[in-house]
């Protein structure tokens, strides 16, 4: 997944408001841009932060930036647009690289399932099971090289989880794909000191044949594409 326009560095001043930051560009221009992020990103807003962002000149669009990348040390890189990996995941799967998953002809965008839900993407195949895939954004890192998710409680991730049981208890093929939006890391387990319900609804998921898939990401100025498998441990944390 490319950007549309070339990203414009900066410095961040603050997020606020959820869907609000502050960033003064390189050329010394104080902006306000769209945060594509409605979670806590806990350890990717603190004011200082090497920030890239999108330009647009689409007169509907009320802000003319949208933040997209956060350049971390070493070289590393953050996804801060919580909407890009269903668009990452999408031309993978359309494409056949997600392995576990690359049998599947046919890719379906927000399928209506379960109790008034959309599964993010529905995979059909002549002779194989329907597969009901859904998408988690990645980009919390507290400890070492470990991915987490989620970063805030999330009562909508839980309820998807005991839909996706729902359809593997009915004979369908149901996965979580986390898509880790940072280059640091290298595993990934669950965050469940931050959201203990849904770690539990997670890990009963798992039981009832729901699969976990974990993906890294390439991430740079130029776009966002899927990278390689990353283990998954999702035993409760000490």
């Amino acid at each position: 997944m490319r950007f549309q326009s070339p990203l414009v560095p900066g410095r961040l001043i603050r997020r606020y408001n959820r869907f609000l930051a502050d960033v003064t560009l390189d050329s010394g221009e104080q902006v306000t841009a769209h945060c594509p992020n409605p979670g806590s990103m806990m350890g990717l807003k603190e004011p200082g932060l090497r920030v890239w962002l999108e330009p647009n000149d689409d007169p509907r669009k009320k802000l003319r930036y949208g933040w997209r990348l956060a350049e971390l040390p070493d070289g590393h890189w953050a996804g801060i647009d919580a909407g890009l990996p269903n668009r990452v995941v999408r031309e993978a799967l359309e494409a056949g690289q997600v392995a576990e998953l690359a049998a599947y002809a046919s890719v379906r965008p927000e399928v209506k399932y379960g109790e008034k839900s959309r599964v993010d993407f529905l995979l059909t195949g002549p002779g194989l099971p329907d597969a009901y895939v859904e998408v988690k954004n990645v980009h919390l890192r507290r400890h070492a090289d470990w991915a987490e998710f989620p970063d805030s409680v999330t009562a909508r991730g839980a309820k998807h989880m005991a839909e996706l049981a729902r359809m593997a208890e009915l004979g369908h093929r149901a996965a979580v794909l986390y898509l880790v939006q940072r280059t640091d890391c290298a595993r990934f387990r669950l965050a469940a000191d931050l959201d203990p319900a849904y770690a539990a609804a997670a890990r009963s998921a798992r039981t009832a044949g729901v699969e976990m898939l974990c993906y890294g990401a390439r991430i740079g100025p130029g776009g966002v594409t899927l990278s390689h498998p990353l283990p998954l441990d999702l035993a409760p944390q000490d």
